[in-house]
């Protein structure tokens, strides 16, 4: 954190990358210590303790509202309208003093002595506390039919991981630790939640701009206000960076590219989100404004790489300050929307007011800069076609009067119309100082009001030395300047491919089988004992190795050991995970007093089937792409967690393959990944 009380240590110094090793259990990434007393972690534990005050006050208006409306008591209802006025009364304080913690974005900055304009970061979204134990439990009891204490061990694991992930430091080392926890729900939804039964855990979670609770049982949920927590780290990271230096500027474009990323896949993939923060308008807003705060970057890095004061320079810096005042202008027309104009705070809709309105100056300052330090040396004389060339693209329409490559080659007709440029950018910065001082929280910003103030006095100083005193004619009006950018914003999206997991009940089995989408009978256990022709069955496949065939009236037909079977265990040696080799080693090992079978058999009705062909043919799914399960085995990508009704959703006409049931397959036809034994 670039701001911190004393000697505290910042969560940004932690390493950014930490080691991986294999044969450690668990998530060796840790979050912040809650306990650490940095302004970030205290601007989160005020932010933690509101969010609860105002849960409470909610419940509390619930309460009255349904006792108003039962009762006919009129002393009743008169007492009950009384307090529920107390109750709205604090919900206003609350969610006000919120709001001002919410906009707080100074804590977020860098503490770089460079003059810059601020950046509008989000804080992190909050959450209560997850117990997982008792209905993982008691779904591995009924479901795998396993000894749940077991798993005791990998319960914890995921509980520390998702407590963890409440508190990411803001550096690279967080992001991981939160796209871990990402990937994570992945196989949980695969190991525990079947498509029409919920597991009964409730996941609790704040808006992150008004504090308003919202519950939902569905993963769903979970998994989108992640990566809405992970969007929101980036726009952290990316406020955070030094611009005082091409390399900060490209860190910072980058953080802000991927925010809009995170945030635009959320857009673009759920539906009926329950808090406000997690809707289309919302998440459209934020996109918008990560795309204009990377315009903003690419502003800036041009004029630190622009060292000299060409003609054709200066109009570039002039269309890229119109473009960025373009796109902030955009984002303030989306925030005037009406679902978002009273969501909005405050702050952050003056701060881009502000910021359209400066850019817009500035693009007038470099342009009437362009127009009055213009001049034609001889060894410049060749470079006169690229300017007027550059100087005719310079206006949406041209300006009254003479013809623009006339103006350029009169000093007169360029100081005129230089000084018209700079009469609109000294209004504009008028009113960016206008906008700036109706708002209590960007006066409190010192940095910003340094910025807007030097800007003014350079465009004052400007005009008054192209001000004269036997100058009567009145000034001309500048024509708006074409806004046009070297580099267009990218929206780049989240790889969460490249935070490895393993799955932390990868014990239970193979996902293709031991998910909570198929059901099988009971386990068995079948004696076999091998005759001179062999134990009579065909094996095929690996991880769960499969019993392709069985020989009518021998061994393994007369155990009851059926086509279709899975082998879980042999000898009570589990082999779950086993390949078709090391199973037939273990039958082939078997003692003469024989050797003994746990199978287990899956249901075979059609809709069975057709789920476990998604699941084993959808393995382009955009969110799981490229997860390994253990053991070598891909993991297969689940339906889009991130609808909330848990519809499946087909992108580019997927198909859903229906698989050969095993029940039928033919003892004759032996492959060569089938084996008679």
């Amino acid at each position: 954190m670039s701001l911190s009380d004393g000697n505290v240590t910042s969560d940004d110094e932690m390493p950014l990358t930490l080691p991986t090793d294999g044969s450690l259990s668990g998530s060796i990434r840790k979050g912040c210590d809650p306990f650490a007393q940095t302004q970030r972690s205290k601007l989160q534990h005020r932010r933690s303790r509101i969010n609860q005050q105002i849960n409470k006050e909610m419940r509390m208006r619930a309460g009255a509202e349904n006792l108003f409306r039962a009762t006919t008591n009129s002393k009743v209802k008169e007492t009950v309208a009384l307090e529920l006025s107390f109750v709205n009364s604090n919900l206003q304080l609350l969610k006000e003093e919120l709001e001002e913690l919410n906009s707080n974005m100074e804590v977020y900055q860098t503490d770089s002595q460079a003059i810059n304009v601020p950046m509008i970061p989000l804080g992190l979204k909050e959450t209560k506390e997850v117990d997982f134990t008792v209905p993982i439990q008691d779904f591995i009891c009924e479901h795998y039919g396993e000894d749940s204490a077991l798993y005791d061990k990998e319960i914890q694991e995921l509980m520390e991981l998702r407590q963890a992930m409440r508190t990411p430091s803001r550096n690279q080392a967080g992001l991981e630790l939160l796209m871990e926890y990402y990937n994570q729900l992945y196989y949980l939804d695969q190991r525990f939640f079947p498509l029409h039964k919920n597991l009964g855990v409730h996941f609790h979670w704040y808006d992150s701009l008004t504090g308003v609770p919202s519950c939902q049982r569905t993963l769903a949920f979970e998994k989108g206000s992640v990566l809405f927590n992970i969007g929101s780290l980036y726009t952290q990271i990316g406020a955070r960076q030094d611009r005082s230096a091409t390399a900060g500027i490209d860190r910072a474009i980058d953080a802000f590219q991927r925010a809009a990323g995170a945030f635009n896949f959320l857009k673009e993939n759920f539906s009926n989100a329950p808090s406000l923060d997690m809707s289309g308008p919302s998440l459209c807003m934020l996109v918008r404004l990560m795309v204009s705060q990377v315009q903003e970057c690419v502003f800036e890095r041009v004029t630190l790489t622009t060292e000299d004061t060409h003609f054709t320079s200066q109009l570039c810096l002039s269309q890229e300050a119109a473009r960025v005042s373009d796109v902030y202008l955009l984002v303030q027309q989306t925030m005037t929307q009406p679902l978002m104009k009273d969501y909005v705070p405050f702050s952050w809709a003056s701060m881009v007011q502000v910021k359209s309105e400066h850019f817009r100056a500035l693009s007038h300052y470099y342009a009437a800069v362009a127009l009055c330090d213009h001049t034609l040396s001889a060894e410049e004389e060749e470079c006169e076609e690229e300017a007027e060339k550059a100087f005719l693209q310079l206006y949406v329409g041209g300006p009254a009067g003479p013809p623009l490559s006339q103006v350029l080659r009169d000093p007169e007709k360029r100081r005129k119309l230089g000084k018209a440029h700079l009469r609109r950018a000294v209004i504009r910065h008028e009113e960016a100082m206008r906008v700036h001082s109706l708002c209590k929280i960007l006066r409190k910003m010192d940095i910003l009001q340094d910025v807007l103030s030097l800007t003014h006095k350079r465009s004052l100083d400007k005009y008054s030395e192209l001000d004269r005193e036997d100058d009567f004619d009145e000034t001309a009006e500048a024509p708006e300047i074409q806004s046009q950018t070297h580099q267009k914003p990218d929206i780049t999206p989240t790889n969460f491919s490249k935070v490895q997991v393993t799955d932390f009940f990868q014990r239970l089995g193979p996902l293709s089988v031991f998910c909570a989408r198929v059901c099988w009978d009971p386990e068995r256990v079948i004696c076999l004992q091998r005759r001179e022709g062999g134990l009579g069955l065909t094996l095929r496949g690996d991880s769960p190795v499969l019993v392709a065939g069985v020989v009518a009236g021998g061994c393994a037909a007369e155990a009851g050991l059926k086509e279709g079977d899975y082998i879980v265990a042999v000898d009570g040696q589990d082999c779950k995970w086993a390949k078709h080799g090391e199973v037939v080693q273990m039958l082939k090992g078997c003692s003469e007093s024989g050797v003994e079978l746990s199978v287990v058999t899956l249901h075979s009705h059609d809709t069975q089937l057709e789920r476990r062909a998604m699941l084993l043919t959808n393995s382009s799914d955009k969110e799981n792409t490229r997860q390994r399960l253990p053991g070598g085995a891909k993991g297969q990508s689940s339906a889009s967690l991130l609808n909330w009704n848990r519809k499946k959703t087909r992108e580019g006409g997927v198909a859903t393959k229906k698989l050969g049931s095993t029940f039928s397959l033919s003892f004759g036809s032996i492959r060569d990944t089938e084996a008679m034994y």
